[in-house]
């Protein structure tokens, strides 16, 4: 696919506050989830973009948003660790992306393929879906009209929208959603009205240094770095280009490492590439890379506007607990397809085992305990499921699904 010629300047700066739009709506649901300040996301989104551009040379049309694998981890680091712990963990995150990028350019692709093939990544994917399903449920609860309002919005969208629509589901069912509570409701406004126009993003900075956090986070980000390497694939596929090749999946891997990194140090989730935005390029056909900065740039602008920040806030949580419910059962059914797409052999003895023993260990809340330390949940669980790959004897049926 050849990029749109002759782009004005005036006709670039609105493909990509529109990209910014399909955007919009993950990269703030995620902080509203897991307590922190959803212009900080929006900041460090546009910052991390422009320096995933920077270290990729500004040749890799991609855009940069929260990531909702971590969802689950950082409500669980802060509880283990306070939040100062859990934006700690945030720092194992990178330097998972950033050693897997020292690997790649070292070895290429074959060793990853070896630690994480499918039957690894699919179950963990599952798990980021279903570990957060109860919270889910809880806070939808807390008024199922505005809960089902809005995941009826959103299932609507995904469904029957065209073109740009259908891209942005979620944010097409916060809206609804919050239009719902304010005709049948009461929404405070109080804090929207007072907030000030312009405002920087609140920087929560880590306090004091643990390595317990960094350890608990250091296994979830198995996932992403694989769902990285494969999105990279899908810009290759949209734009015509093997950036695998130039400037090289080091170079793009590295740049979500320091993406984030960033994210860690001024108090934001971590950072993932959006398939949404690389869904309206397909669509636009604009994948200048440019068109990505500005992007990233408005999001800046963005979140530095106070009252945006006072709005967001207001959102009740029934309607995230809405959207929730049609998320989070999509990132599980990602998982499933995941392992489809892959021809994993399920009525493989061996396989079946190792997403029985992943999925029952994540949901049910296993923990290794050793001393201070404690590691559970997602991250165990994707060490469960390396680990019976690497042990477990494999043989070619077990590689290959059925035909029959």
């Amino acid at each position: 696919m050849e990029q749109t010629p002759h782009l004005t300047p005036i006709r670039k700066t609105v493909v990509g506050v529109q990209y910014l739009f399909v955007a919009f709506g993950a990269t703030v649901l995620v902080p509203l989830l897991v307590g922190l300040d959803p212009s900080t996301a929006l900041f460090s989104a546009g910052i991390g973009t422009l320096l995933f551009h920077l270290v990729t040379k500004g040749q890799v049309p991609i855009f940069l948003g929260s990531s909702f694998a971590f969802i689950a981890p950082i409500i669980k680091a802060t509880e283990l660790y306070g939040l100062s712990g859990a934006l700690f963990g945030i720092l194992g995150v990178a330097a998972v992306y950033i050693v897997m990028s020292g690997l790649i350019r070292l070895f290429g692709l074959k060793f990853i393929n070896r630690l994480f093939p499918p039957i690894v990544i699919g179950p963990i994917i599952m798990l980021i879906g279903l570990s957060l399903s109860g919270a889910a449920v809880n806070m939808a609860a807390n008024n199922w009209l505005l809960a089902l309002v809005s995941l009826a919005t959103a299932i609507a969208v995904t469904l029957y929208a065209k073109g740009i629509m259908k891209l942005i589901p979620i944010f097409c069912g916060i809206i609804v959603g919050y239009l719902t509570d304010m005709i049948f409701f009461d929404i405070d406004f109080s804090e929207v009205a007072s907030a000030s126009w312009f405002a920087l993003p609140q920087v929560v900075l880590p306090k004091e240094f643990s390595w317990e956090p960094i350890l608990f986070m250091i296994p979830v980000a198995i996932a992403p770095v694989i769902e990285h390497i494969g999105d990279v694939y899908v810009v290759n596929s949209v734009t015509g280009k093997n950036f695998v090749k130039s400037p090289g999946l080091h170079r793009t891997m590295l740049g979500d490492g320091v993406a984030c990194l960033f994210a860690s140090l001024v108090g934001a989730p971590p950072v993932t590439t959006y398939s949404e935005v690389t869904g309206a390029m397909s669509l636009t056909k604009v994948t200048d890379p440019s068109v990505l900065r500005i992007a990233a740039i408005t999001g800046v602008v963005f979140s530095m506007i106070g009252k945006v920040s006072a709005l967001l806030k207001s959102i009740d949580p029934a309607v995230l607990g809405g959207i929730m419910l049609l998320l989070f059962g999509t990132i599980a059914g990602a998982g499933i397809s995941n392992l489809l797409n892959s021809k994993v052999n399920l009525s493989s003895p061996r396989n079946i085992v190792i997403i029985s023993v992943t999925l029952t260990t994540g949901i049910g809340g296993a923990i290794l305990q050793m001393g201070t330390f404690s590691l559970s949940g997602i991250g165990l669980s994707a060490i469960i499921a390396v680990l019976l790959n690497l042990i477990l004897p494999e043989t070619s049926e077990d590689k290959v699904a059925s035909k029959e």
